[in-house]
């Protein structure tokens, strides 16, 4: 396998990270996307409700919604199928 991620590994990326608020800056950040790509991203899982906004001390945060759950364990169980392995996340 190449070490490219698809989006379908993205959007586990992101949806993992955020099941603890987290800012736009630490989302990009930490699954190494670029600012103008990581807007698309994060704007997608909210437009299918999977992360809401929220805001923590007057600060805008991103959380998975109860939603991400089933995506979450969807994406897992596929692709342990698919490489015997678990998705890595490197948390």
């Amino acid at each position: 396998m190449s070490g490219r991620r698809t989006v379908y590994e993205i959007y586990w990326e992101i949806l993992v990270y955020c099941k603890t608020p987290r800012s736009f800056t630490a989302i990009i950040n930490r699954c190494d996307l670029n600012s103008k790509t990581g807007q698309e991203y994060i704007a997608f899982l909210a437009a299918k409700g999977y992360l809401s906004l929220v805001t923590e001390e007057e600060k805008a945060r991103y959380l998975s919604t109860p939603a991400a759950a089933e995506y979450i364990a969807l994406f897992s169980s596929l692709y342990q199928k698919l490489f015997d392995t678990g998705p890595g996340f490197r948390l």
